[in-house]
């Protein structure tokens, strides 16, 4: 996929393709109720650059009901399906772009999308591998 190669998603010893997919935001919502998480990090935003329509995971059906959290149990995980909504790509670049200011507009709108649906707010967001490719909205230790 775009992102496995883009991203260069591959074990560094083994080589092995890593799996990728999209953004979980009902994988994410458990996490952020057992963890109490206060801010996400997003990073390789600029691998999805060009994709004309994002996914993001909103929920799932098991058992024939919705459901909007992962569930616990293996079992249960292994019968779900996701339930995506879709939001336009962007095909301008996000790589290196270092303030919120300066992203494509469908990326911002990626980005609110994710606070809304996970109803944690973004307080970092990668737009490449080096330290100074990184829009920090909010200070997580400050």
């Amino acid at each position: 996929t775009q992102m496995s190669v883009v991203g260069q998603e591959f074990g560094t010893v083994t080589k092995r393709k890593r799996r990728c997919g999209w953004f979980d935001a009902a994988a994410l919502r458990r996490s952020a109720m057992i963890n109490g998480l206060t801010g996400l990090c997003i990073t390789k935003l600029d691998v999805m650059d060009g994709i004309k329509e994002i996914n993001i995971c909103v929920g799932y059906k098991l058992n024939g009901k919705t459901i909007d959290l992962l569930p616990v149990g293996a079992d249960d995980v292994e019968g779900c399906t996701p339930i995506y909504e879709s939001v336009p790509g962007w095909t301008e670049t996000t790589f290196g772009v270092k303030t919120w200011d300066g992203l494509p507009k469908n990326a911002q709108h990626y980005l609110k999308r994710l606070e809304e649906v996970c109803g944690v707010p973004i307080a970092i967001v990668s737009t490449g591998p080096e330290r100074d490719e990184t829009i920090v909205i909010e200070h997580p230790f400050s």
